[in-house]
C-alpha cells in the first residue's frame, strides 16, 4: 500500500494578483499530485482563518510565505509515511496539530491544501478519479450521493466587492433548467453571455469584468441588471422560465450599514421589512430561482421571515450566514432559515469536514452547491468535488476567464465519462 514520502509547498498567484498557496505532494509508489487552494473576496466572518503574512513589504502584506512554511515544517513531517487513502484519519492530524477553531495557529489555507492534495493522491493510488474517489469518502460518511454533473449556476453581471463600484448586489445569475444535458447547459450559457455583452454596449453602459468573470456594468438600478439579462435571453433561441432561470447573491452582508440596507434602486435605507417587500417584488417579476444570502449574516430573525414567505417558491441560499460550520448549519436546520447551501472547503478547512457539513445538509433535504471563490487558481478539484458528493448544483462564476472556464470545462469531460 502506498505511503506519502513527500510533501512540499510554494507560493504562486490566485486570478486577482493575490497570493495562495500550492502544495505537492509524492508517494513511495512514485504517484504524484498537486493542489492550489482559493481564497474569498467576499468573506463572511464565521469563515476558518486564512493566514496571511502581513508583511507590508510584500503583496501589500497578502503574502502566505507563513502558510507555505507551516506545510513545509509542520503539517509534511506529521503526515509522511500515512496512507494517503485515510483521508478523515489524516485530516483529523491535521486538525490536531493546528488545535484551534477557526484554524488560526497553522491557517485554514495550508491545512486545506495539505487536505486536498491527500485526497487526489489517495485517488491515484487507487487507480479512481478524483470524483470517484471523492463519492468513495462520501459513501463512508454515509451521503447519498449520486455521481452525476450539476446544473451550473452562471455568474453574469457582477457588483458589490467582486464588481466596480457599479451595483449592490453581489452576482446576477442564469442558470440553466436542470433538466437539461450539462453540455447543453453550458452552451447556453455561453451564447447567452456573449449576446448580455453585446447588449450592454449597445446601451452604452460602459463594463469591464469582475472577478469572476461577469460583466460589471454601469446601470442605474440593480433591477437593471435583470433587465439586461432578461433582454439578451428574448434575443437567442431559449425561454425564460423554461430553458433558463435567473437567480441573485444579494450578499447582503455588503450594503448592510448603521442596521438598515443601502442600494440604489431606493431613495432612503430600508429595514429588513422593506428589503423583504424588495425581495418579493424581485421574485413577483422575474420569478427567481434562488436568493442566496438575502439578510446579513447574522440577522436570523429576518432569515426565517423570509423562508417562511418565500421558502416553498425557490431556493434560499445560505453563504456567508452558514460558512460551512457545522453549529450554524444546525441553526439553520432548527430555525428553518435555508433550503439550500453553498459549500466552500476553505470556509471550513479540510475535506472531511466539507462532508461533514454536506451530510447534514442532505439529511435536512437542502440542495447542495458546491462553489469556487473570488480569487481562483486553475485548479479544478471542486469540478470533481461536486460530481463525488452528488451536488445540485455548481456556481464556478461566468462561462469565462482562464480558472473559471477549467472548471466548467472539466465538468464536460466528466459527462463523457459518466455517460
Amino acid at each position: 500500500m502506498a505511503k506519502i514520502k513527500r510533501i512540499w509547498a510554494r507560493e504562486i498567484l490566485d486570478s486577482r494578483g493575490i497570493p495562495t498557496v500550492e502544495v505537492a505532494c509524492q508517494l513511495d509508489s512514485g504517484h504524484f499530485g498537486v493542489s492550489s487552494v482559493p481564497s474569498g473576496t467576499s468573506t463572511g466572518t464565521h469563515e476558518a482563518l486564512e493566514l496571511r503574512d502581513k508583511d507590508e513589504s510584500r503583496y501589500h502584506g497578502l503574502g502566505v510565505l507563513k502558510a507555505v512554511e507551516n506545510i513545509n515544517k509542520v503539517f509534511a513531517p506529521a503526515v509522511i509515511g500515512m496512507d494517503p487513502t485515510l483521508q478523515e484519519v489524516i485530516d483529523n492530524k491535521l486538525i490536531s496539530i493546528d488545535g484551534t477553531e477557526n484554524k488560526r495557529k497553522y491557517g485554514a489555507n495550508a491545512i486545506l491544501a495539505v487536505s486536498e492534495v491527500v485526497s487526489k493522491v489517495g485517488a491515484i493510488s487507487q487507480g479512481l478519479t478524483l470524483y470517484s474517489w471523492i463519492n468513495n469518502l462520501a459513501q463512508r460518511k454515509q451521503i447519498k450521493a449520486q455521481m452525476k454533473v450539476p446544473t451550473p449556476i452562471f455568474v453574469m453581471i457582477e457588483g458589490g466587492l467582486h464588481g466596480a463600484g457599479n451595483l449592490d448586489f453581489q452576482e446576477f445569475h442564469l442558470i440553466p433548467a436542470s433538466s437539461k444535458k450539462y453540455s447543453d447547459a453550458l452552451r447556453s450559457g455561453a451564447e447567452i453571455f456573449l449576446v448580455i455583452g453585446k447588449n450592454l454596449q449597445r446601451r452604452g453602459a460602459t463594463h469591464s469584468f469582475g472577478q469572476e468573470g461577469g460583466y460589471t456594468p454601469n446601470l442605474f438600478t440593480n433591477a437593471d441588471a435583470f433587465e439586461v439579462i432578461v433582454d439578451s435571453i428574448k434575443q437567442t433561441p431559449y425561454d425564460l422560465g423554461r430553458d433558463v432561470f435567473l437567480g441573485l447573491d444579494a450578499a447582503a452582508s455588503f450594503f448592510f450599514k448603521n442596521g438598515g440596507y443601502t442600494i440604489k434602486d431606493k431613495s432612503a435605507p430600508m429595514d429588513d421589512n422593506a428589503l423583504l417587500e424588495f425581495y418579493k417584488s424581485l421574485n413577483d417579476q422575474y420569478h427567481l430561482e434562488i436568493i442566496e444570502d438575502a439578510f446579513a449574516q447574522d440577522e436570523w430573525k429576518s432569515w426565517k421571515i423570509f423562508y417562511n414567505l418565500l421558502g416553498e417558491q425557490l431556493l434560499i441560499v445560505g453563504d456567508d450566514l452558514l460558512t460551512a460550520n457545522l453549529t450554524r448549519v444546525q441553526k439553520a436546520i432548527d430555525e428553518k432559515t435555508c433550503n439550500a447551501i453553498l459549500v466552500k472547503p476553505n470556509q471550513v478547512g479540510t475535506v472531511t469536514e466539507t462532508l461533514d457539513v454536506i451530510k447534514k445538509a442532505k439529511d435536512a433535504n437542502w440542495k447542495i452547491i458546491a462553489s469556487h471563490r473570488g480569487g481562483e487558481t486553475n485548479d479544478w478539484f471542486i469540478a470533481d468535488f461536486a460530481v463525488g458528493v452528488g451536488a445540485d448544483y455548481v456556481k464556478f462564476g461566468a462561462p469565462a476567464r482562464g480558472e473559471r472556464v477549467a472548471k466548467y470545462n472539466r465538468l464536460s469531460s466528466i459527462e463523457i465519462e459518466l455517460q
